[in-house]
């Protein structure tokens, strides 16, 4: 095992005018972890202290990868471990394409825009304790955006409801797939 290396020094490997590096294709070595954490809100830390260039959370972002239940900043020649609170990206707008069928397309905080389909479900997780709704959408590689309330609002204007089975379930479509937002 080598030394981890400074977030920066993994930046100089990949660039970000370019599409999505190909993570799956890599199999660099473990490095170790390092001092970075990604929190429930989406904001990105190093050593304790926020990272406040949106261009290097967004190159980041792009070489984030989930293996076994645990995330990693990967390239081509090291992969590192970081901590994420929930989930590592953040949904921050969507929008309705009317067509046949619907298509909705969200974007996350650092610009990526993803449509919910089959591969990228939506799925809303309930607290018990509260009962407060947690929405969430596949992004990439399994890894989540956690869905912003005024996004999930949103959302809730369009679900049609669906009591074919004798259960009031809130619906979506996007791509064909019905998605459950919810139920009463």
């Amino acid at each position: 095992m080598t030394i981890p290396t400074h977030p920066e020094n993994l930046l100089k490997q990949v660039r970000s005018d370019q599409p999505l590096p190909p993570l799956e294709q890599w199999s660099p070595e473990f490095c170790g972890d390092i001092p970075m954490r990604i929190s429930r809100d989406g904001r990105w830390f190093y050593q304790g202290g926020e990272i406040k260039r949106a261009a290097m959370v967004k190159m980041f972002s792009r070489i984030l990868w989930m293996e076994g239940g645990q995330y990693f900043l990967k390239t081509p020649v090291e992969k590192v471990g970081i901590e994420v609170e929930d989930v590592p990206f953040q949904v921050i707008s969507v929008q309705r394409l009317e067509q046949d069928p619907p298509v909705l397309v969200f974007e996350t905080a650092t610009g990526e825009r993803v449509e919910a389909d089959a591969e990228h479900p939506l799925r809303v997780e309930i607290n018990p304790a509260t009962g407060e709704p947690s929405p969430y959408l596949m992004i990439r590689w399994g890894m989540e955006g956690r869905i912003q309330r005024n996004v999930y609002y949103q959302l809730a204007e369009w679900v049609e409801v669906d009591n074919t089975t004798g259960v009031e379930y809130w619906t979506i479509d996007s791509h064909g797939q019905c998605f459950v937002l919810g139920e009463n």
